[in-house]
């Protein structure tokens, strides 16, 4: 098997952590659980740290944030793990310069970005049961107009009917 290009994809890189890894796992299945469910959740970490989306480490591709990142002690990687470590460092070496980690600044922002979209969110939701409820409220207006102007039509034709009797105030003089 020949080693990555330099500039390999991560992707690709990452790929091959997760192949040795399940070959690990495997022949270390004699070991006992625990040792095959560290050496997956060290090469599960190895993969999202490769590839650039960590989920409990600062990201940097150091023995001390993958631990952190697979969830054990150091000591596991430097003295129990010593091939997974070695497998590590040499991936990131064949993975080429690595990225720039993000800036404090970057992730405040990014906190802040989520903070605006969840308080939009919420905004959002709130306001379209408004205009739901405000729909609602104006077919109610409508209906009850609706009924106003037909009684409106119902008095107009009585009173109609009535003008047949004289309306003796009209006929009255205005006094000087």
């Amino acid at each position: 098997m020949s080693a990555p290009a330099p500039d390999a994809d991560p992707h690709r890189v990452a790929d091959l952590a997760r192949i040795v890894g399940e070959a690990l796992a495997h022949t270390s299945a004699d070991s006992g659980p625990e040792d095959v469910a560290e050496v997956r959740a060290i090469t599960d970490a190895m993969v999202r740290l490769l590839i650039g989306t960590p989920l409990h480490s600062d990201g940097k591709l150091t023995i001390v944030s993958l631990a952190i990142e697979a969830g054990l002690r150091r000591n596991k990687l430097t003295h129990k793990h010593t091939g997974l470590k070695d497998l590590f460092y040499a991936l990131v070496k064949a993975r080429g310069p690595s990225p720039e980690p993000v800036s404090e600044a970057a992730r405040a922002r990014s906190r802040k970005q989520q903070e605006d979209l969840a308080r939009i969110r919420t905004e959002r939701d709130d306001l379209r049961s408004q205009a739901q409820l405000l729909a609602r409220i104006v077919q109610v207006l409508e209906i009850e107009n609706h009924r106003l102007k037909e009684t409106n039509a119902a008095l107009e034709q009585q009173l109609a009917a009535r003008t047949s009797v004289p309306d003796l105030a009209s006929r009255r003089q205005p006094r000087p």
